[in-house]
């Protein structure tokens, strides 16, 4: 059972460093699951001070998450279609057969969900450029931590390996 614990952990670390980068994945809480899977293990003592440091910044992530894109998006100001547009953009530019597309494919998004809206192309371009350094600085934030989360989930499967395996 430990073994099957320790598998699913792992793919939930994957899927969570994964998730960081698609808006359709909640990256950090992914891999906050897959840290609760390792502590789930018989072999593996609870940990319950970090299990809830780790769970209070998943949330504190999670909100900042939303705060940074309006931040972003409104301080250059963008609307709500710009934002619209930076996420379907992203999508788009990770299945685009060009290098760079999960960089450009946010902007021209955010730029083009603001030419929806009926701005003007200065106002839009201003507006893009808020919104993907927002989603940018979101994506960077969600990635960094979850691969934080998969430093803490080897260093703990490492410290407890012979325990685990019956080295």
């Amino acid at each position: 059972m430990d073994i099957l614990l320790i598998v699913l952990g792992t793919l939930c670390i994957i899927v969570g460093i994964a998730g960081s980068l698609l808006p359709v994945l909640p990256g950090p809480i992914i891999s906050w699951v897959g840290l609760l899977m390792l502590y789930l293990t018989k072999a593996i003592p609870t940990n319950l001070t970090l299990l809830i440091v780790t769970l209070i910044v998943v949330v504190v992530i999670t909100v900042l998450d939303y705060i940074i894109l309006s931040i972003g998006t409104k301080r250059f100001g963008g609307t709500r279609a710009g934002i619209i547009g930076t996420s379907i953009g992203l999508v788009v530019g990770l299945f685009a057969p060009i290098p760079g597309g999960i960089i450009i494919g946010p902007f021209l998004g955010a730029l083009i969900g603001e030419l929806l809206n009926k701005s003007d192309s200065k106002t839009a371009l201003k507006a893009a450029f808020g919104s993907f350094i927002g989603f940018m600085a979101s994506i960077f934030m969600k990635f960094l931590i979850t691969v934080i989360y998969l430093g803490l989930f080897v260093s703990i499967v490492w410290q407890n390996r012979n325990v685990l395996f019956n080295f």
